[in-house]
């Protein structure tokens, strides 16, 4: 099932907050700066920072006929090249379906495509294996670990952090190997 990319649109607030249905899902997905549950004006402060020019950050959407199947962010630091990918998440209703890969591989592209960058980069908690997973496909490396970095509840969380370059994914390319795709 293909997906596509689009930019997030403020319509698709009231959907995208309907997916984390826990204090916990939610600081997986968003960090533990958010409160519970996602509501309409922290997505459109998120989505206010798209606004600027330069933008200090992109909101991307995948859409699977018709339908909002997924949802990520960029934070761009332009004066060092740097973004940070960030709330990543799948819409339930399409999980287990392989969208995750396909749907991230459009956002590096379209991240490395501005020639002013040079890294992305990343935070995951340490127990998201799944997306552990998808990121280690995509070719991001992990740089190491902050210990016991956000405390949700009771229980402290630890984050990974991996980074991808410009050259890693160069050097990830079939054609930069000598073979065709």
């Amino acid at each position: 099932m293909p997906i596509s990319l689009r930019s997030f649109l403020l319509e698709d607030a009231a959907e995208l907050g309907t997916w984390f249905p826990t204090a916990e899902a939610l600081t997986q997905w968003g960090g533990p700066g958010l409160g519970f549950p996602l509501d309409a004006a922290q997505l459109v402060e998120m989505y206010a920072s798209t606004l600027g020019d330069p933008p200090a950050r992109w909101m991307f959407a995948g859409v699977v006929d018709g339908e909002l199947a997924g949802h990520a962010q960029v934070a761009l630091d332009w004066d060092n090249g740097v973004g940070r990918l960030s709330r990543v998440a799948i819409n339930p209703g399409f999980r287990g379906q392989g969208l995750a890969h396909p749907f991230l591989q459009r956002i590096i592209e379209r991240f490395f495509a501005d020639a002013r960058f040079e890294r992305l980069e990343l935070n995951v908690y340490t127990f998201n294996t799944a997306a552990i997973r998808t990121y280690l496909k995509l070719g991001f490396i992990e740089e190491g670990v902050r210990r016991s970095s956000a405390r949700v509840g009771d229980v402290r969380w630890d984050t990974a952090l991996y980074g991808m370059l410009r050259s890693d994914l160069a050097a990830k390319s079939p054609l930069q190997n000598g073979s065709p795709t």
